[in-house]
Order: C-alpha cells, then structure tokens, then sequence
C-alpha cells in the first residue's frame, strides 16, 4: 500500500519586509490585502501543526499544490525553500506551483534556485512542465497552471503545449500500468461565483483527461474541500481538492489536509481517501472523514 498526502496553500508568513518599488501596481493591493486581512486566518503555527500531523502518519510522499507565496517578493523566496525542507527531502515532496507564486512576472526566474529540487522529473529539469515522477507503482505528474494575471484577478492556464504533453505521458504511464496522480493548482472545474479564479483552459484539460485517463487529479487554490468526478475513457476520475494548510478562518474551509491509501487488488487498483483538518471550534486535527474514491 502506497500512502500519498496532499495539502496545499500553506501561504507562508509572516510577510517580509518591502522596498516602495518593490510593491508597485498588483503588489501593492495584495500587500494591503494581507496586513488587513489575510494575515489574521493564514498562522504559522497551524501549518506547523499540520505538517506534524501528516508526518506522524509517515506518507511514503507528500504533495503541495501551489500557493507557498503571498505576492512573491524576494525575501519570500528564501523561508519558502527552508519550509519545503522541513516538510521532507525533495525526493519524497513534490511541489507545483499556483497563481501567488507567479504573483509577478519576474517570480518565475526564482523557482528553479529556491523549489527546483521539488519539481524536478525524474528525466527532466526544473524548468519542465509536465514532469513525471515514479514512486513505485504511482507516477506523480506535475503541472503548472500557474501565470501572472491583472489586479483582482487569480486565474490559471496550462496551454497548449502542456495540455500535448500531458496527453502522451497519460498514455506512456497507462502503459506502464502506474496509478497516475495528476497535480495542479487550479481545479479544473470552477463554481460560477470562482470565474475571476478560474483555469481558463479547464475545458481542454478535462477533454485530455476525458481521452488519456487518469486515476487521481489533486488540486488547491479554492481553499475548500471538494471532490468531483470527471469523466474518463473507463470511468470517473476523481479530482479532490483541499483547504488552505494554514487557514484558521476566511473565505474557505479551516486548515486541512487528505491522505489516500492506494493500492492494488487483482487488475484493479483501490484508493481510500481520508481527510484530515482542524475540528469544528477547536485547533485540534482530526479525522474529517473517509472516503473509497476506487474500489476493486
């Protein structure tokens, strides 16, 4: 058995300190947005207490799915590497990255020194997306839904060339009879109330995965438990997100995480979802409930 752990949005404080130029146009809002607000539901000591907790579980991997900025200014990147470390050695985390990370344009340029480790392939560089990682008898697929976008705006795209490449390593692995576990930021379906959050190319996303399959898409950025079942060429394929590691509070639900058994019995392969999270009124972690997502 094969035990994944998933959390997403830690949004890493406290918030370093800026130069004026440095918080010029959609910096300046999001920096705002945080001393007023953000900064009282997003606790250092919450994340503390999750990453405790999926570690005391000993997941064989660990999964973070974007968000590990605010609004990407350079002393946010340094903290955000010493944190990926204290969640575990890169060949056992993998990390892709979601819209705050590419807060703006330049922000970029920092992932390969500060993440890379984190969101390298086994064949390929830092700079590749997709990338593919073999654990066992699961492949982690990494992709990066992650641009610079308008003020107010918190929106996602893979592009076309992704969405090919992502096509022919769904094939490769299904060959290789691998659990295929896609990771992405933005969930590839968006409430309409989410429109401004929303992955612009989420229909072409879901019509790769719709053809190619998947047995797993995990995903962040709405800050809220979900699962959805898409469509696939044998069957649903469940695509779960989670709520923000370190939320207290907000717009979404309280700091939680999910852990999947996955496995195998016979020729079929069997997954069990358990989530995990703050209990109602308390800052206690509990068991918020299990799920079979496959069954055998």
């Amino acid at each position: 058995m094969f035990l994944l752990a998933h959390m997403s949005d830690p949004h890493l404080g406290p918030m370093p300190s800026a130069r004026i130029r440095e918080l010029a146009g959609k910096r300046a809002i999001g920096y705002m947005n945080w001393h007023r607000r953000r900064k009282t539901f997003h606790r250092g000591e919450v994340l503390s207490r999750i990453v405790a907790d999926i570690k005391s579980h000993r997941p064989d991997h660990i999964a973070v799915t974007g968000d590990i900025l605010n609004i990407a200014l350079p002393g946010e990147f340094a903290p955000s590497r010493v944190w990926l470390d204290t969640v575990g050695p890169a060949h056992d985390v993998t990390f892709v990255p979601g819209n705050h990370d590419a807060y703006v344009r330049k922000a970029a340029r920092e992932w390969h020194s500060h993440w890379g480790d984190f969101m390298k392939g086994d064949t390929t560089g830092a700079d590749h997306f997709p990338f593919v990682r073999r654990r066992g008898e699961v492949a982690l697929i990494g992709l990066s839904s992650a641009i610079t976008t308008a003020p107010f705006m918190a929106t996602g795209k893979l592009g076309p060339q992704q969405l090919h490449a992502l096509a022919e390593l769904l094939d490769r692995l299904s060959s290789e009879g691998l659990f295929r576990v896609v990771l992405i930021h933005h969930p590839p379906v968006t409430k309409a109330a989410y429109r401004f959050k929303r992955l612009i190319d989420a229909d072409k996303f879901r019509q790769v995965l719709r053809r190619h399959g998947a047995e797993l898409v995990l995903h962040g950025h709405d800050h809220i438990h979900s699962l959805v079942m898409l469509d696939g060429p044998s069957g649903k394929i469940p695509a779960v997100g989670v709520p923000s590691a370190s939320a207290i509070g907000g717009e979404g639900d309280r700091a939680g995480y999910n852990l999947y058994s996955i496995g195998r019995s016979g020729n079929h392969w069997r997954c069990e979802m358990t989530r995990r999270g703050l209990a109602p009124g308390t800052e206690t972690i509990v068991d918020l409930g299990q799920r079979a997502l496959m069954a055998a």
